[in-house]
């Protein structure tokens, strides 16, 4: 077939109309994003990006609404590698209700979903009282992977200083101990919760709740996380270890 130029008329015009994506089209993930590696055997499907890091960054984003109107919106966070890329996208689903009347001590279901908008872990916590001082009211959180699937727990340990708590395996075994400073208010500085061995002679790793300035410490409660852990440790538990971070971060700096 020819072409044929006349006039003003050009063959390679400037403007290129957008192609129309199919519904429920989901992009294929960017140079940022972690390459999938291949699942080993007995792996939750998704959970395959975990065997190869000892460590994992998560951002909360930041609502301008939130910001400005003092109303609590829907935690949202990007877990990236230590390389920056990006390796899940958690979202909290919650009505408004719940968010603004409860506070950091709502029951919540976070959504992790990976690169490909699959989603590889549910978290869910049920509503239980904050606070030390009643032993019978300790938090809680489920981890399942693939949804419905429990792999392990995040209990509360009753202690009357520092928060304590036991990382449990989908038989509700002791694996891990987390043990956080007795204040966890530390101006211009990160808040560093221990992961320890079951008998907690060792430590082998640390969630840390960075400080990201006076700014966004004092006006929001959008947090950043730094989350290191051995090497080999089982890739269930690794999942579980997201789960207690974000269990940390809300009963611990959630509220501003």
């Amino acid at each position: 077939m020819e072409y044929s130029v006349t006039g003003d008329a050009h063959p390679c015009p400037n403007h290129v109309h957008p192609v129309p994506q199919l519904p429920g089209y989901i992009p294929l993930p960017t140079i940022k994003s972690m390459p999938a590696p291949q699942r080993p055997a007995g792996c939750p499907p998704g959970l395959e990006y975990l065997t190869q890091i000892d460590q994992l960054l998560i951002h909360q984003q930041t609502d301008l609404v939130e910001i400005l109107l003092g109303c609590e919106s829907n935690n949202k966070y990007q877990i990236k590698n230590s390389l920056g890329q990006k390796i899940f996208f958690a979202t909290e689903e919650n009505d408004c209700c719940t968010r603004n009347w409860c506070g950091p001590m709502r029951p919540f279901i976070i959504k992790v979903l990976d690169n490909y908008g699959q989603e590889v872990l549910t978290l869910s916590r049920p509503l239980k009282c904050v606070g030390c001082c009643c032993p019978c009211c300790l938090q809680e959180l489920e981890v399942q992977a693939p949804p419905g699937n429990p792999i392990g727990y995040v209990i509360q340990d009753w202690h009357p200083l520092k928060p304590k708590f036991t990382i449990q395996n989908e038989r509700k075994e002791p694996v891990l101990k987390l043990e956080g400073p007795c204040c966890d208010c530390k101006c211009c500085s990160d808040v560093i919760f221990e992961v320890k061995s079951v008998d907690e002679a060792h430590v082998v790793g640390k969630i840390c709740k960075q400080w990201t300035g006076f700014f966004r410490e004092t006006f929001t409660d959008a947090d950043n996380f730094g989350i290191q852990f051995p090497m080999d440790l089982d890739v269930k538990i690794k999942a579980v270890m997201i789960g207690a971070c974000f269990l940390i971060d809300f009963i611990y700096f959630e509220e501003k």
